[in-house]
Parts: structure tokens; C-alpha cells; sequence
């Protein structure tokens, strides 16, 4: 697999327009950092990671009635053209309705938190 980052968020997608309560995929320390940032965003409810020596994210979706709380994922940057963005570059999704994920020197960061701190990089998904 050439682009894991684009396999969760497909994943993620696929498994809120199944209206599928949880999803599951292999472990990566930048998953676990995306999956994360969707929590603290409110875009799902609860991550955990499973097993000892093979490990996996299991990620529960959250949803409105029968309708996901995720309404879209897109990844920007990819490993045959990646996109990277200065502090003052950094795109508002959805006219700040959004997310976007910006991997920094500081770690992953949601795009608010680019800003605050001044920091640019990799621009890697919008979810809104």
C-alpha cells in the first residue's frame, strides 16, 4: 500500500456510508494521530487501539439519526504530490466549518492550532 493515510480516511468513509458503528484498520503511529485529532474534534466518538504485537485502531463513528456526523474527507497531499503550506497559507475548511490536518515539526495539528503557533508543513486531509 502505497498512501495508508487515503486507505483510513477511504475506510472511514466507506464505513459511514454503510452506517457501520465502528471501523477497523492497522496500526500506524500518524493514524493514531489523525484518529485522534477526529476526537477531540467531535467527529467520532471513541478510538482505541487493540492487540500487543499486530495492533489496530478501532475508531466508532458517531452519527445524526441515520446520517454521519462526517460529511466529507479529502486528502490534499499525496505521496506523488505532496502540498505543503506556510503559517499564513494554511486554507479555512468550509469557511472554518471544517477541519484541516497539517502535519507541523510539532507533530499532526489540526489547523486552528497551525495558526496560534505560526507553524506551516505538510498539508495532509480537510474533514467537514
Amino acid at each position: 500500500m502505497s498512501d495508508p493515510i487515503s486507505d483510513m480516511l477511504t475506510r472511514i468513509r466507506n464505513a459511514g456510508a454503510a452506517h457501520l458503528p465502528t471501523v477497523e484498520m492497522p496500526h500506524s503511529q500518524i493514524k493514531e494521530s489523525v484518529a485522534k485529532i477526529l476526537q477531540s474534534e467531535g467527529y467520532v466518538s471513541d478510538v482505541a487501539v487493540e492487540g500487543e504485537t499486530k495492533k489496530k485502531i478501532k475508531i466508532r463513528l458517531k452519527f445524526n439519526g441515520k446520517k454521519s456526523v462526517i460529511e466529507g474527507l479529502k486528502r490534499v497531499s499525496s505521496p506523488g504530490l505532496r502540498r505543503y503550506v506556510g503559517a499564513t497559507e494554511i486554507p479555512r475548511v468550509r469557511g472554518g466549518l471544517g477541519v484541516a490536518i497539517v502535519s507541523t515539526s510539532e507533530g499532526l495539528l489540526t489547523d486552528t492550532q497551525a495558526r496560534k503557533k505560526n507553524l506551516g508543513g505538510e498539508l495532509l486531509c480537510y474533514i467537514w
